[in-house]
């Protein structure tokens, strides 16, 4: 078991009741929940990885696989959608070859579809790396990935 993953256990405690802190604690050190790391977690506190699984796919914070680089939130809130950000969710889709909740196969972009960002007013609206975009296009995507993907800071 990976000494992070036991330093974790112990500050929670093996109880049951601790696996989503703990669980979340994993999630926020490694970006995912890997299958060693749940392995690990059944092997430390006595609880099948079925049980492990059955909980933490009951939550959608939980990600099973390793992000990209590049993590893409579009949002879809009422006042994106009104703004067009479906049309630029199937341009992300079709630019990484990916569908929201994956990885491209270089490793270098994530796709997530959120509900609200919050940015009503910039609509629509994505974040890339934790920075807003607001008011974007198709153009202003290909044109911020392609920056990306050559390993630009825009």
């Amino acid at each position: 078991m990976s000494s992070n993953i036991e330093d974790i256990i112990n500050i929670h405690g093996r109880g049951p009741g601790n696996l989503i802190q703990i669980l979340q604690d994993i999630q926020a050190e490694d970006s995912y929940l890997s299958v060693d790391s749940i392995a690990s977690v059944s092997e430390a506190m006595a609880i099948p990885e079925s049980r492990i699984y059955g909980v933490a796919t009951f939550y959608k914070q939980f990600k099973f696989i390793e992000p990209g680089e590049h993590m893409i939130k579009i949002c879809q809130g009422t006042a994106c959608h009104v703004k067009g950000s479906t049309p630029l969710l199937d341009v992300l889709e079709s630019y990484l070859a990916i569908k929201p909740e994956e990885t491209t196969e270089d490793g270098k972009f994530s796709l997530e579809r959120v509900a609200c960002l919050g940015c009503c007013a910039l609509a629509p609206v994505m974040v890339v790396d934790n920075e807003v975009y607001g008011k974007m296009t198709q153009e202003k995507i290909g044109e911020l990935l392609d920056t990306l993907r050559n390993g630009g800071d825009e």
